[in-house]
């Protein structure tokens, strides 16, 4: 039987076992083609508050056990995404548009955090305190319950990013996936760890729509959210969140900058910026969206990104070799045409691209702008550059700095020391010399400023802050006695 065989989970949620949703059932489709693939089940605030009461009992037997046994339970979750590999890339490929390229790259990582997570398990997690007459000690506490509300781009990884930590660091964990992506964002976590011999109730996949999400952010047991997702969604988890007094980490949109600068060797420039426009069809935060180029640069670095754009495949990820696929739905689709003819119309010089076969979105490139140019001021979420020149190293900042994102930067020089400083000036919370704006490693942080987000998640000390609570212990010798 099929690893993912839809007999176990068509029509069901996971609540430590393979259940009916009390919302129904909705469809999951091929983004490409429209294809039916199957359906799962979808849960209500019903299930969210029944979820949650069975988290926080199992929670309290899963962070009493051995941190051997959670890190052996994950290392068991690496190794099967890593032998179940090829189907669970032909779900990302079907259900999330993904290229080959992209979907190994996603199943990688989330193996990586699982063994990162692992390691999580055994690491130091307190220090002892100076004090007199008394042991005195600072440790970090599980959670709780934490929340993971995860995206359709990258909805394996992602959810990973934040399910793999809390479980090693003894807490129990809701999943809500886009329900776009329901089956690579949930059950496939959900299968994962059932076979990886997680206890009941530990880990719960509830695919759902704003209804279970904001069920998840409402409930007094859940004190923590992990929301990957739009700024707009985000801005008002965290203002919820805040007035119930729970930590919200939230990583939302950018718009990034490419800074290439006068010394840069403009073909691996064009290498970059093409990879940081356009993988994914740009439906990633960390996307580069703005290529800021010295104005000596200029013109050849467009010439060479349109040479790039021109000579990408777009098609069905499926059934061909191509280095883009189709856009997520109809919405977005629509969203990205938008962008880029009220681009053109107020002044935007079409380069490359700038239309769409289907479902597919041609890679786009969009030179002259400024900042009134929609596509170069605005998030797309799609697969389009807009370049812009500078003169000056100061200028360049002025207009990396003026969007109110700040997720992720990348300076591309001959002199590393020169970029770094350059970066030193543009508040970010991802810099790369020498390298384009999307990148990630499950052993850093991962997080940005302004618009971009708040709290960090990813690498042991920023997985330790998010899902554990501090604590402070004092032992003495024997009991305390006062003058009353």
């Amino acid at each position: 039987m099929a690893f993912l065989d839809p007999a176990t989970w068509q029509d069901r949620v996971f609540t430590g076992g393979w259940t009916s949703g009390g919302a129904g059932v909705r469809e999951v489709s091929e983004p490409a083609t429209g294809a039916v693939l199957g359906s799962v089940g979808v849960a209500g605030a019903a299930d969210v508050a029944a979820a949650v009461e069975r988290a926080v009992v199992a929670q309290r037997e899963w962070a009493a056990r051995p941190h051997t046994e959670r890190a052996a339970i994950l290392l068991k979750a690496a190794a099967l995404l890593t032998e179940h590999a090829s189907e669970i890339a032909e779900w990302l490929v079907r259900e999330s548009g993904s290229v080959r390229l992209k979907a190994g790259i996603e199943i990688d990582g989330s193996a990586g955090e699982c063994t990162q997570a692992a390691a999580q398990a055994s690491a130091p997690y307190g220090e002892l305190l100076p004090s007199a007459g008394r042991i005195s000690v600072e440790r970090r506490v599980p959670a709780g319950v934490v929340a993971v509300i995860s995206p359709f781009n990258f909805p394996l990884l992602l959810s990973m990013r934040s399910v793999a930590p809390a479980l090693a660091l003894g807490n129990a964990v809701i999943v809500k996936p886009d329900p776009r992506t329901a089956v690579s964002g949930g059950v496939v976590i959900a299968r994962i760890f059932e076979e990886a011999g997680l206890p009941a109730g530990v880990l719960q996949v509830l695919p759902g729509d704003a209804e279970a999400g904001a069920a998840l952010v409402e409930h007094p047991r859940v004190p923590v959210i992990s929301f990957t997702g739009s700024t707009r969604a985000g801005r008002a988890i965290g203002a919820r969140a805040g007035e119930l007094l729970k930590r919200a980490h939230l990583e939302l949109g950018g718009n990034s900058a490419l800074i290439v600068c006068e010394d840069a060797d403009l073909e691996a420039a064009a290498s970059c910026g093409a990879f940081g426009s356009f993988l994914h069809q740009g439906q990633i935060c960390m996307a580069t969206g703005r290529h800021l180029v010295h104005r000596s640069r200029y013109d050849r670095y467009v010439e060479l990104l349109g040479k790039k754009a021109e000579q990408l495949p777009v098609g069905d990820p499926f059934t061909a070799d191509v280095a883009l696929g189709p856009i997520i739905d109809a919405g977005q689709l629509a969203k990205v045409q938008d962008l880029v003819d009220r681009s053109v119309a107020a002044g935007a010089r079409l380069v490359q691209g700038g239309t769409a076969d289907g479902p597919f979105f041609r890679p786009t490139v969009l030179a002259d702008c400024h900042a009134g140019i929609p596509a170069y001021a605005e998030e797309v979420f799609g697969p389009v550059a807009c370049v812009r020149a500078f003169d000056t190293l100061d200028e360049a900042v002025e207009l990396a700095t003026e969007t109110e994102y700040g997720l992720s930067l990348g300076v591309l020089t001959a002199n590393p020391a020169a970029g770094l400083a350059l970066a030193d000036r543009i508040p970010s919370g991802l810099v790369h010399i020498n390298d384009q704006t999307v990148n990630d490693d499950p052993a850093a942080p991962f997080g940005g400023v302004g618009a971009s987000g708040v709290g960090r998640v990813g690498g042991a000390r920023a997985n330790l802050e998010a899902f554990t609570e501090t604590q402070w212990v004092t032992v003495r010798a024997e009991s305390a006695r006062y003058p009353f």
